[in-house]
């Protein structure tokens, strides 16, 4: 065995079991074929996974096919025997009818194969947006040592002169289109001239949250997350990540080692400055769930939401990621809430140093991008949680509250903060579209559009179908944005102020299943609050009289399955069942013969 080793490998029970040479015998056998040795794997030395989440099905992590090479390399280099797997893909474009549904069939996959294989540690590759909370959480299940690889977002974005960020590029494009002012031909043109090469989202969308949530986890190497997928220092960071993951399986610095509520903390404060996606909400909350970790729902709000705007990045702000990159990424980030003393500095990380240690001396060196704590693009910029009698649980992101939209809704004198609205109510998004430019439904800027049925059981999974426009009338009046709510999610990389995430959803009997149309809902910031101000015993009637909202059947085995065993986005939409698994590496498998 390598002298560095401080602990057996579990590998060894597969190759080196000195009790069953017939199944060691078994297990080398097929491995032979494309010209590993016996000794190799017999060697004591760690056998660490690459989990490939790259493929043609997932562009945004393609990069990573690539990347491998250079993974594989620092593993070799620093005493590991690689062994790459394929990982079931997810691609949030593209996946009907949710990629949400994706997440946890990604992570029961995952499970499975660093449980039921001789894998001693694994590099997970990320990059779309569930792909990194897929394979946290399975190496928090399983607990081997793991470290997070993202593959970096796109280059930035250029049409006609002008940054144009994917995805949120689409959201401002549609309203541009329903005004009249461009057509659909530039409409595509500008949402291909927002993807120039590999990489994810080069917004601040879900995709670039998530990683970047990696890394304030202590799960990436520092900088990892920030670094355009076609950059050179890509491919150093891969190989760096493949030697350091070695290192880690000799210290067995595991998930359970570095993940903390303090960690967590963290991760919540990163997404407050950087305008993070408001789908973090739902991913942290299965992060935590998964490692063992409590987090509360209202920690948001108690931890976050103070919190100011630092970073100058769509949908947001104004940049893209390549100029992130090179303002510092996410260490510069942490360093300003280090100054600030609302980092936990002394949390674990994947280097065997702490968070502190890691990013000193990186201060910001864009000014323009990443904005002194003290002098920030809006305070109070975190997410809001909200609750009444229409849901427990709905989160707004507050950093995307435009200054019109706050004239209009949020700024009336001895109200600020406080507005009234007529409910539109749509069931599911083919309603919305199909009804949306109706003249009957009389939408006008007193109005607040609602979506129901596009939850974990309504849709299923979940989607992203939050974010509405108002009706193209009002469009070309210079009215872009109106008020929603809705029990689905909302891109990432949208910038509508819209109230997401709404649990119990309507299909499980919250509150939007009695809510219709012309009811008037009050929104209140400072309170927190969100009621459909209806009578008590209306409400009461509604529920016993009126039937519930439609639910679609179910379309997949797997899609009935979810339903059955997954909880709400309050929760972070988790398989309830799977919740009581953990550390289950510490028990190797059964023989399989």
């Amino acid at each position: 065995m390598d002298p560095r080793a401080g602990r057996r490998f579990r590998s060894r029970e597969w190759f080196a079991d000195p009790q069953r040479s017939d199944m060691t015998a078994l297990y080398l056998e097929r491995f032979m074929n494309y010209g590993l040795t016996p000794d190799e794997l017999r060697s004591g030395r760690p056998i660490i996974g690459i989990a490939q989440t790259g493929s043609d099905l997932s562009p945004c992590n393609r990069i990573h096919l690539d990347l491998a090479r250079r993974v594989r390399d620092g593993i070799r280099d620093a005493g590991g025997i690689p062994m790459e797997f394929p990982v079931h893909p997810i691609f949030e474009n593209c996946r009907r009818p949710s990629a949400a549904l994706d997440r946890n069939l990604a992570y029961l996959g995952l499970v499975e194969i660093l449980y039921g294989y001789p894998i001693d540690a694994v590099v997970l590759t990320t990059g779309c947006d569930k792909t990194t909370p897929a394979g946290i959480m399975a190496s928090s299940t399983v607990d081997i040592p793991a470290i997070v690889l993202s593959g970096g977002p796109m280059l930035d974005g250029w049409h006609n002169g002008e940054l144009v960020g994917s995805g949120t590029v689409i959201w401002r494009s549609r309203r541009q289109l329903a005004a009249g002012e461009i057509d659909e031909d530039e409409f595509m043109q500008r949402a291909c001239s927002s993807a120039p090469s590999a990489g994810h989202c080069n917004t601040m969308g879900t995709a670039s949250t998530m990683n970047a949530v990696a890394e304030a986890l202590g799960l990436s190497l520092p900088g990892c997350a920030a670094i355009p997928a076609p950059y050179r220092e890509r491919g150093q960071m891969a190989y760096e990540t493949g030697r350091r993951i070695v290192g880690m399986a000799f210290e067995d610095l595991r998930p359970s080692r570095i993940l903390t509520r303090e960690s967590f903390l963290n991760a919540l404060a990163l997404v407050s400055v950087a305008g993070g996606s408001t789908n973090a909400q739902v991913h942290i909350m299965a992060m935590a769930r998964h490692a063992g970790v409590e987090l509360r729902p209202q920690d948001w709000t108690e931890h976050a939401y103070e919190l100011p705007l630092l970073l100058n990045m769509q949908p947001a702000g104004q940049f893209l990621g390549e100029r992130f990159f090179r303002a510092g990424g996410v260490p510069a980030l942490m360093w300003e809430l280090q100054q600030a003393g609302v980092l936990h500095g002394d949390c674990a990380s994947v280097t065997g140093q702490t968070v502190a240690q890691n990013i000193e001396g990186r201060e910001p060196t864009d000014r323009e991008v990443i904005r002194p704590f003290d002098a920030p693009l809006m305070q109070k910029a975190g997410f809001l949680v909200l609750s009444g009698n229409l849901f427990d649980f709905g989160i707004l992101k507050t950093s995307v509250i435009s200054q019109r939209f706050r004239e209009r809704y949020l700024s009336q004198p001895g109200r600020e903060g406080v507005f009234e609205a007529r409910a539109v109510v749509f069931d599911g998004a083919d309603d919305y579209h199909a009804r949306i430019n109706d003249p009957a439904l009389e939408v006008d800027e007193g109005c607040i559009l609602v979506m129901r049925g596009a939850g974990p059981i309504g849709w299923p999974g979940s989607a992203e179908v939050v974010n509405m426009q108002p009706p193209d009338a009002l469009i070309q009046r210079g009215i872009l944005a109106l008020p929603t709510l809705g029990d689905g999610r909302q891109s990432g990389t949208a910038d509508s102020p819209s109230i997401l995430n709404v649990s119990p959803e309507s299909a499980v009997g919250g509150g939007l299943s009695w809510l219709q149309t012309g009811d008037v809902i009050r929104i209140d910031l400072h309170a927190g609050r969100c009621d459909a101000l209806v009578p008590v015993d209306e409400i009461e009637r509604r529920k016993r009289e009126l039937p519930a909202p439609a639910v679609p059947p179910s379309q997949s085995p797997w899609e009935e399955m979810y339903r059955n065993h997954t909880g709400q986005l309050v929760d972070g939409a988790t398989l309830e069942m799977a919740l009581k698994y953990r550390r289950i590496a510490e028990r190797t498998p059964r023989h399989n013969h």
